[in-house]
């Protein structure tokens, strides 16, 4: 089945469950759950990125920290859905298409992607922190709706940057959630209606010193949003690096990755 998996950068748990009252009213009204993951280590980005996309943990994968600016040596979803002759695309920070398309990143030739040789073979990627979230869903809708693509990960940013400006527990902060939730409610019908099964998660969550990278309970715990008639609502507890693999279960497409089977109807 298509997928689309969200990655809200930054977006912690508690403030995902008590701030996205759009997304909660999907889950009351039984058509979706969440659940509460806990971030690999160290809970940085680029490392975290990785991680989501081909199952590895940071100290397995080598990508520790957030300038280690080498291709991937690992598979990531992306290169399962090509490889099985499906369209990938991804609306993403620039990190992204560092790991998996070409690095260094450089914007004239990497921003916008049409290449079906590349692992993500269609994509609007963004460098600058402050990048709107709204462009940036928009950005993945314009890819959905040209390339109908299969597997489409969208990752916008302003979540994590209003944290590191002003903290965890700050107005600025849930108020960037609360957008991403509004933001959420004008694409995810139209997305299940078009038959994509959708995940809404984070790669780490932040804390009171603005930053992110420890052990601590709001660094780690981020949310998992389920929608789609392919995920069973069970109970489950389902690991950060069983993402890759349970999209790939999804997709119907033939890996090597743990999954989470309790999550799948």
């Amino acid at each position: 089945m298509k997928s689309i998996l969200v990655v809200l950068d930054g977006l912690n748990y508690q403030v995902a469950r008590e701030a996205m009252g759009y997304l909660q009213a999907q889950c009351a009204a039984g058509r979706g759950r969440l659940y509460q993951l806990e971030c690999e280590l160290p809970s940085l980005s680029r490392p975290l990125y990785e991680c989501i996309l081909t199952g590895v943990t940071p100290v397995l994968s080598g990508i520790v920290h957030n300038h280690v600016d080498r291709l991937s040596t690992g598979r990531s979803i992306f290169h399962y859905a090509r490889d099985a002759g499906l369209t990938t695309a991804a609306a993403a920070y620039h990190w992204v298409s560092e790991l998996y398309n070409r690095t260094p990143f450089t914007p004239a030739r990497d921003r916008h992607t049409d290449d079906k040789s590349l692992a993500i073979q269609h994509g609007h990627f963004y460098y600058d922190d402050t990048y709107p979230d709204s462009h940036l869903f928009d950005d993945a809708e314009s890819l959905r709706l040209k390339h109908d693509p299969d597997f489409l990960l969208i990752h916008p940013m302003n979540i994590d940057d209003t944290g590191h400006k002003f903290g965890l527990d700050s107005m600025q902060y849930r108020n960037k959630a609360r957008v991403a939730d509004g933001i959420l409610s004008h694409y995810l019908g139209a997305w299940l209606e078009a038959g994509y099964q959708v995940i809404v998660t984070a790669d780490h969550g932040m804390n009171n010193d603005r930053s992110h990278g420890g052990i601590l309970p709001e660094e780690r715990q981020v949310p998992m949003f389920v929608f789609g008639n392919a995920f069973s609502f069970k109970d489950a507890a389902p690991l950060q690096t069983e993402l890759c693999g349970t999209v790939c279960e999804l997709l119907n497409v033939s890996h090597d990755k743990p999954h989470c089977a309790d999550l799948l109807a």
